[in-house]
């Protein structure tokens, strides 16, 4: 299964793409483990952008979007390649009879495998122009509008209200 299926607001995608498109490779930025929970968070760009774009998107020539995925009650962690960005596939299996579901990102660079609650929350959608080498440094035009007056750009890693929460 993918990443859509899980979602609990998928409010967000379903504004920029009309649906909540599908989500089964993603270039992973940025991978946050947090005690708190315990949490894992995946920071990445989805590989297709909105056909309808927002016009300011449009205007300021962005051609990625970006977003965090936030796993609850997480177990079981490994992660045995990280070479970022590192474009994975991702796959949720429903697992036990607790709501549980295995995580599993695999790809070149990439090789990351949990256990955690069976939803999946986006939050910090933005869009930028992808840079070279893959880079998503440089201005990034935030959905929400709380992270469009706080940040122009990513915030520096130790940015707890935007990697942790």
């Amino acid at each position: 299964m993918t990443v859509e299926g899980f979602l609990v607001n998928p409010e967000v995608f379903q504004s920029l793409y009309g649906s909540t498109p599908i989500i089964s490779e993603v270039r992973i930025r940025s991978v946050n483990l947090n005690w708190r929970g315990p949490t894992v968070t995946l920071r990445g760009d989805l590989l297709s952008f909105p056909e309808s774009a927002p016009q300011d998107w449009i205007d300021a020539g962005v051609d990625t979007v970006q977003c965090q995925f936030q796993f609850l009650a997480v177990e079981n962690v490994s992660l045995t390649e990280w070479v970022p960005p590192a474009v994975g596939t991702v796959t949720l299996e429903p697992w036990g009879e607790e709501r549980r579901m295995r995580v599993a990102v695999t790809g070149a660079g990439i090789a990351l495998r949990f256990d955690c609650n069976e939803s999946v929350r986006v939050g910090h959608v933005s869009a930028f122009k992808i840079q070279h080498g893959d880079s998503d440094d440089g201005r990034h035009l935030f959905v929400s509008k709380i992270d469009a007056r706080r940040h122009v750009s990513l915030p520096p890693t130790d940015e707890r209200t935007f990697y942790e929460r």
